[in-house]
């Protein structure tokens, strides 16, 4: 039996030339990783679900915004839980509001941080949902002004860019004119374009406390069965001025980013979810695998798939091994 010419094993005999040619490189400056704030002082609460994940107080984030700069993570993306709830949402712009301080307090003692925030109203309502309820439904337009007011509540307390992830039709548009008409048309909109109805969501749930009283989010976040409609909803929130397109979950949906990536030219974000880590960490818990190895892996996975940001609760993990 001839063996052909051309040998795959030549290029994969030790690590200098793997790595040499190696297709997929993965750096700490693709990395963003998710903050949970709460009210309160000297706080650092595990979250029991995602080991390593923490809720913490406003004046903690300055110690959290120094590690992730020397592991070369440059920016964050910020949930709060606020000191009350109600049936608006209203705590998510409130001027003193707990993300308004973390913004703040991050700008005070970290300014080359990048900070994202979170734009929808879920943590903030009491029912849980991510938008205004009427007649136990979410009222699609009633609820893109206070979405606007909170995105611009953001920037004014010194955000870097906003995004919004309520999965209302026509929130990118509504953003972007107040924004806008603000002189805050530099802030940029990381649209969570693509955002699945997802079983994954469990563990960001219990962090952030914001599980619907009644009901669930299939009504506006999208059926897990479909492809095409992602590139509809995409392409919506590209006309209407989205900079950054993202695809939430990530590893369950590496289809969902290779399409975006494939049919548009600006920059893909993809979020690694809270049951997507879990599920990891629990493995790896057990002794079924490795998780530093998987970990990689995974992260791999989806800049593969053609995310060009990674939102993941691995970041500083994976920073570290980056720097090793």
């Amino acid at each position: 039996m001839m063996f052909p010419e051309y040998r795959p094993r030549r290029l994969r005999k030790n690590e200098q030339l793997r790595s040499l040619i190696r297709e997929t490189l993965l750096s700490s400056e693709q990395l963003i990783y998710p903050l949970f704030v709460q009210p309160g002082k000297g706080i650092r609460e595990p979250v029991p679900s995602m080991p390593g994940v923490f809720r913490i107080s406003v004046d903690q984030l300055g110690g959290e915004a120094k590690e992730c700069l020397a592991l070369g993570i440059n920016h964050v993306l910020l949930f709060g839980l606020p000191d009350k709830k109600d049936a608006m949402g209203s705590g998510a712009h409130a001027k003193d509001g707990i993300i308004q301080r973390a913004i703040r307090e991050l700008k005070n003692k970290a300014p080359e941080l990048m900070i994202t925030t979170d734009v929808c109203l879920c943590e903030y309502t009491s029912h849980g949902h991510c938008g205004v309820l009427i007649n136990h439904d979410v009222d699609n337009d009633a609820t893109l002004e206070i979405l606007a007011r909170t995105a611009l509540s953001h920037a004014r307390a010194g955000a870097d860019m906003v995004a919004p992830s309520d999965m209302m039709d026509g929130r990118v548009a509504e953003i972007r004119a107040v924004l806008d008409e603000n002189n805050y048309d530099m802030v940029p909109i990381m649209s969570y374009a693509v955002k699945y109805a997802s079983a994954f969501y469990g563990p960001f749930r219990d962090a952030a406390e914001c599980a619907p009283q009644e009901g669930d989010r299939r009504g506006y976040q999208m059926d897990p069965a479909n492809a095409r409609e992602a590139l509809r909803e995409a392409t919506l929130d590209v006309e209407e001025g989205a900079d950054i397109l993202m695809v939430k979950p990530a590893v369950a949906y590496l289809d969902i980013i290779k399409s975006l990536r494939e049919e548009f030219d600006l920059p893909i974000a993809a979020y690694h979810v809270s049951g997507e880590y879990a599920m990891i960490k629990a493995a790896a818990a057990n002794g079924w695998i490795d998780e530093e190895r998987v970990m990689q892996e995974t992260l791999l996975s989806i800049h593969r798939a053609g995310a060009d940001i990674i939102i993941t609760y691995f970041a500083k993990e994976m920073a570290r091994l980056l720097n090793s």
